[in-house]
């Protein structure tokens, strides 16, 4: 599904690899991922101490859940972020560039003190929208 970034003159510039804001033409279906973390495929937890590998691990999370839904990351319109470390921030953001290619989803980012598993640097929610190759008229 195309998304547009909405920018505004009276914003600052993104300091990260996000939108200010994103429009969406609301035809198609919507995708709620709950919190991705960096546990793999068989339950563990990658990249423990390393937030780039987890972060990684988390977009691969993200991205298996979206092709399930039949869709991409490119339908992704907003992510929720939640790290233990705020300082990662740029490491973070080095990462998404490499997985939300094209426009990038409107996003917050929140420093938190504890997961469910204290492994966990990072958390990722996300909503999108995903055409459903259905007329809107």
């Amino acid at each position: 599904m195309p998304k547009q970034q909405i920018v505004s003159p009276e914003l600052a510039a993104p300091n990260g690899h996000f939108a200010q804001a994103t429009q969406v033409r609301a035809r198609g279906r919507m995708v709620f991922v709950s919190g991705m973390t960096a546990r793999n495929r068989d339950g563990g937890v990658t990249g423990v101490g390393d937030v780039t590998a987890q972060t990684h691990q988390v977009c691969q999370n993200l991205r298996a859940a979206m092709t399930a839904a039949g869709g991409s990351l490119d339908d992704v319109v907003r992510v929720d972020v939640y790290v233990r470390n705020m300082e990662d921030f740029d490491a973070i953001h080095a990462v998404r560039r490499q997985y939300f290619t094209g426009e990038p989803p409107a996003s917050t980012m929140v420093e938190v003190s504890k997961f469910v598993n204290k492994d966990y640097l990072i958390e990722i929610n996300a909503i999108a929208v995903v055409d459903d190759g259905q007329d809107d008229r």
